[in-house]
């Protein structure tokens, strides 16, 4: 039998409101919420002066897991997720073999069968070689299906730059289609415009203008126009413009948008003055743009015209980042630091604690229909995160969890600690101590 805690006397942030209360946990559950619980044959875990959160949803991670295991894999990351406070997570189709096929995403879950930390979900990739298999396939049972990530093993493979697949997509299939949004072909050719006076070597500052306002903003307004058209349903990952933000509404409720879009936490703390000092290890895509966009991000966040907050966590091995502007992966990794900015936003006096939860934990649950998770409810999963919002830290290479041993906060200090995580009602993470095994499953979605 699964032990049994009680967090006592605890600030529970939950449904858009903070209350003191006791919260008992049995058997992988919330067994029940109230005040003056007794504890029982329970581990009391004293909350008084704490925050509970129901625990993270990460919607856009890239777990490296299986294929690209030398700088990430699905133990080493979920790891860093939970220390973070991140109990699920959504995993991107560009692993190797891209998940192109329902056999190779079945494979992807069962390799993750007791390895992962965090609960799991794997998308099925699409572009232009099995569109056609995608859309006569019953994806009922899958949360989305996605190009992200696919165009890195092949040009072409970017749906926003495809027209003529959006459009068959949209008018055959009904799942969530999330895509990458950039006009590659305006990437191409300012790539080689900065190729032409500086070579291989093109300063990294350069990458927003490269990646450009225009490559975002054009290629999202075309596959907004393309989804309305067929009334399909077009999710937008890792939005990174300001102007884009124009393209989304706020005045109906998440559950009957059928145009949605997400902020990763880098978009809103990096932005193109930090290219000097960081370099390649803040060159993502889309890119890291200006502090103006920063603060439209944050601002559509707030308004609910972005939906929800992820991270992209996609690590590389140091020597595959530390190259010239060309030959640099984009992409770096997250997780165990997102929660921490976000709470340094609030403590900044830029997010409140119940929109942090809102849109870091119950709106991911509710636009992928995920069961039982993203809110503190009896019989609700107890997946669970305790954080101190007065115990500082500073990031450096001994605490840092991920398997590549490198990250862009690096010399950053926190104002706030995640001391436990619960997954599945285990108490996964203890003041940066973990449990004997891992306790995450896959994600269920809710009939």
């Amino acid at each position: 039998m699964a032990a049994a805690y009680l967090i006592k006397n605890v600030n529970l942030v939950n449904e858009g409101s903070i209350q003191k209360t006791d919260v008992l946990v049995e058997n992988g559950i919330i067994a029940k919420i109230g005040n003056d619980i007794p504890a029982g044959n329970t581990t009391v875990i004293e909350g008084d002066g704490k925050y509970l959160l129901p625990g993270v949803i990460d919607g856009q991670v890239h777990f490296r897991d299986p294929g690209l295991t030398h700088k990430a894999d699905v133990s080493s990351e979920s790891k860093a997720a939970i220390a973070g406070g991140i109990t699920s997570f959504i995993d991107m189709p560009n692993t190797q073999p891209n998940v192109l096929s329902k056999e190779i995403l079945d494979a992807k879950y069962e390799n993750a069968k007791g390895r992962s930390w965090a609960n799991y979900c794997f998308l099925l990739g699409v572009n232009g070689t099995n569109i056609d298999e995608v859309i006569a396939m019953d994806t009922s049972d899958q949360l989305a299906v996605t190009d992200d990530g696919l165009y890195f093993s092949d040009k072409g493979n970017i749906l926003a730059d495809q027209p003529e697949m959006l459009e068959k997509f949209f008018a055959n299939c009904k799942s969530i289609l999330a895509i990458h949004s950039e006009l590659e072909s305006v990437v191409d050719a300012n790539e080689e415009k900065f190729k032409a006076e500086y070579g291989e070597d093109v300063p990294v500052k350069f990458h927003p203008i490269i990646r450009s306002e225009a490559a975002c903003y054009d290629a999202t307004k075309r596959a907004i126009e393309l989804a309305k058209k067929h009334n399909g349903r077009l999710h937008i990952l890792h939005l990174t413009t300001a102007k884009e933000t124009e393209l989304f509404r706020n005045d109906i409720p998440l559950e009957e948008k059928r145009i949605t879009t997400e902020v990763c936490v880098q978009h809103m703390w990096f932005n193109d003055a930090d290219y000097e000092r960081l370099g390649t290890k803040i060159k993502w895509n889309p890119a890291i743009k200006s502090k103006k966009d920063n603060e439209g991000l944050l601002a559509a966040l707030l308004d609910d015209r972005i939906d929800f907050i992820t991270t992209d966590h996609a690590p590389h091995a140091w020597e595959e980042k530390n190259n010239t502007y060309f030959k640099a992966m984009s992409g770096a990794p997250m997780v165990q630091h997102a929660l921490p900015a976000m709470l340094e936003f609030h403590l900044n006096g830029k997010i409140s604690l119940e929109k942090l939860v809102e849109k870091m934990c119950h709106n991911p649950a509710r636009f992928y229909k995920i069961k039982d998770r993203g809110y503190v409810r009896e019989g609700y999963a107890a997946d669970l995160t305790l954080v101190d919002l007065n115990r500082p830290w500073t990031v450096t290479k001994d605490n840092i969890l991920y398997k590549c041993g490198w990250s862009p906060m690096e010399g950053q200090t926190f104002r706030s600690s995640i001391t436990h995580t619960f997954v599945n009602g285990e108490l996964a993470y203890d003041n940066g101590k973990f449990s004997k095994t891992a306790a995450g499953q896959p994600l269920e979605k809710a009939v």
